[in-house]
């Protein structure tokens, strides 16, 4: 049976997700804007998380002249996926790193390998 959770108690546990990166990893991570969106796109309404922008692997110049990348996350289907508070806090975990692990060029299959996909 899904979870129920408010929009803020939702925000709380990505921003625990974000606080657990370790430091030197999150000192890295640079001109990000972490979003919460209730639904995923219409044409994917399983995705629990996106990356959208451009992988650090792939810049050049200045990331701090350009717009930030967006990192989203869909509180909706995580919310139906889980049935415990405690499953809850460890899949918006795993979402929130899979995400910032893309910043970091981190493709899907070896995220999947690290047991983050």
């Amino acid at each position: 049976m899904p979870i129920e959770m408010g929009a803020a108690e939702f925000d709380a546990l990505v921003d625990r997700a974000l606080d657990g990166i370790p430091d030197e990893i999150a000192a890295l991570v640079r001109n990000v804007v972490v979003l919460v969106e209730d639904e995923p796109p219409e044409d994917d309404p399983d995705l629990l998380g996106l990356y959208d922008g451009i992988a650090l692997t792939e810049r050049w110049g200045d990331p701090m002249m350009e717009l930030p990348d967006r990192i989203f996350v869909f509180r909706g289907p995580l919310l139906d996926m889980c049935d415990t508070e405690e499953q809850l806090v460890d899949e918006v975990r795993i979402t929130v790193v899979h995400e910032v692990a893309h910043h970091f060029g981190i493709d899907d299959d070896r995220l999947h390998d690290l047991g983050y996909a």
